[in-house]
Order: structure tokens, then sequence, then C-alpha cells
């Protein structure tokens, strides 16, 4: 197993190095760059080029890929240009307001597509199964800002139970309890709308594997035993249906960090995904490859988690 994870590590950097290449050189190909998407009327072409020469903007692409790729192997990332701080900084600053609402979704998503899935392959075409698929397939049709800004209309703007968007109240100086609080009365809303997206695909997940282990020979034999069915669904027949599941988790990793650009946007809050699409617009590239380099360390290192606890999970498979 030791041999196994150093072996993949290693396996990582040429990947990288891969993505690192792809990345800069669609970056590269984008017309304009962080200067032309100021659009500042007053600059003159001689202060455009000066601050081009500042920013290494000037410089051919193969140069700057080196340069840029030199130090990211030593842990620079470079400066936002937008923001004027390290990359590494603003991640730190905005990532975390991201992972609470993309934690708690999470969660939420899990329980809810486990008991769903189980529940619905249990009881195959009843009534409860039919619901659950209708409801299922109408929050994966929605669109995300639909949801949303369908939701701000009804518990925000009509019943007043929830902030319209932010992360806490404009002015507050609440600390402590008082503080925590606010932030869950804002999140509410994101969770509830990311919650209600991903649930959808997890359910239809857990209830085929649920059926697929039920019709198994061993669940039957269960059941001749005398043992009861709650014991034989929760015990026997869950415990087989969630080794698949385990790929699901690796996935997740990138997407507790990566933020949800749109619902950010829509519930103004202040998390990486805006910050993101931002970067992209106004030409940030330090923070847009940085960020984006990051999101792939982050994607292997979870392929590489799935790996080795489906190995540990399921001793039919043999790491080499």
């Amino acid at each position: 197993m030791k041999q196994y994870i150093i072996r993949r590590l290693l396996q990582m950097i040429p990947t990288l190095i891969g993505i690192s290449i792809l990345v800069f050189a669609i970056s590269a190909m984008v017309p304009g760059d962080y200067i032309t998407a100021k659009n500042s009327p007053s600059m003159t072409a001689e202060k455009k080029a000066e601050l081009r020469a500042i920013y290494g903007l000037d410089k051919p692409p193969v140069e700057r890929y080196f340069t840029w790729a030199g130090n990211m192997a030593t842990g620079n990332f470079g400066d936002s240009l937008q923001h004027k701080q390290p990359v590494t900084k603003v991640i730190d600053n905005y990532v975390w307001n991201s992972f609470i609402i993309a934690f708690a979704s999470l969660v939420l998503s899990w329980i809810l597509a486990i008991f769903a899935g189980v529940f619905s392959a249990r009881f195959q075409y009843s009534f409860f199964d039919k619901v659950v698929t209708l409801l299922v397939f109408l929050f994966m049709s929605l669109p995300s800002f639909f949801i949303g800004l369908l939701l701000i209309k009804v518990f925000s703007l009509e019943l007043g139970w929830f902030p319209v968007g932010g992360m806490t109240t404009a002015g507050s100086k609440a600390t402590g309890f008082g503080y925590i609080w606010d932030v869950v009365e804002h999140a509410f809303l994101p969770v509830l709308v990311l919650t209600m997206l991903s649930t959808g695909s997890l359910t239809r997940y857990f209830r085929t594997s649920m059926l697929e282990v039920i019709r198994q020979d061993y669940i039957r034999t269960a059941r001749a035993k005398g043992l009861k069915e709650r014991t034989v669904i929760f015990k026997h027949a869950l415990r087989n249906a969630m080794l698949p599941a385990i790929t699901l988790m690796g996935f997740e990793l990138p997407a507790l960090f990566g933020g949800a650009i749109i619902l950010e946007r829509v519930f103004v809050w202040p998390g990486i995904g805006q910050v993101y699409l931002e970067s992209i617009n106004v030409r940030d590239y330090p923070f847009m490859l940085g960020f984006t380099i990051f999101l792939a360390v982050l994607t292997l290192i979870g392929n590489l988690i799935s790996d080795v606890l489906y190995g540990a999970a399921d001793p039919r498979i043999r790491l080499k």
C-alpha cells in the first residue's frame, strides 16, 4: 500500500505538468490581458506599455510559462493583479466561505440521498418511489439560478424568513454564537439550493446500486434465515451498495473548495467561486492559473484517496 501511494504521488508530477501546459496555453490564446480588460479611457499607450512591462505581460508566452511554472514549483503562486495580494492569500481569504456551504450541502445531500435511494429501491414502483423519482428529475432539470431566485422571492422577499444575500448582516458587530447564527441564517438558502441540486443524482445512484445488491443471492439467503428486513437492508445490503459510492467521495474534494460560481453570485456569497469568475472577466491570469492548478491538485488527491479507500473497503481489490 505504501509503495502504491508513493508511486501514485510520483505519477501526479507529469500529470500536473501536462495540466499546467494546457491551462497556460488556453489562457495565452484568450484575446486581451489585464490592461485591456481595465479599459481605462484615460490611460495612454505609453502607460499601458509600462504596466505590461511591470506585470511581465510583454514577454513571449513560452518565457512567461517557464517563469510562472518555476515559481509554482517553489510554492510561489504569484500576486493577484486585481487584489494586489499573493494568490495564496486571496484563496485563503475566500475559499473557507465556499467550504462552509459546500460542506453543509455535502453532509445533507448524502444523508438524504442514502435514505431516499434505499427506500426507493426497497419499495420499487411504490408511490414513495414515484414521488422521489419525480422530485429528483424536477430538481435535476431546473437551473441553479432559477431555484435560487425563486427561493429568494418566496422565503426572503415575501415571507421575510431569511436574508436576501450576503454572509452576515451589514453593520452587524455580533460575536460568538450571535455571529454563527447570523452566518447560518444567511447560508440557509444557498445550502438548500446546493442540497436540492446534488441530492438528485446521488439518489438515483444509490437507488440503482441498492437494486443490484438486494437481488443478490446472499440477500435472499439472509431473508431465508429469518433475519429482520431492517437488518437485511441496512446491515447487509447497504454496506455493499455503499462501496461504489467511495469513488464519488473523491470527486467531492475539489467541489468542497471549488466554490459554486452561479449560486455565490445569486446570493452575493463572498466565496471563491465568485472571485474566480471575476478573475476570468478581468484577465487576472496569476489568480486564474493558480486557482486552476489548486483545483487540479485537489482532483488528483481525491482520486488517490478514492482508490486507497476502495482497496481498503473491498478485500477483493489489491492495489499494486
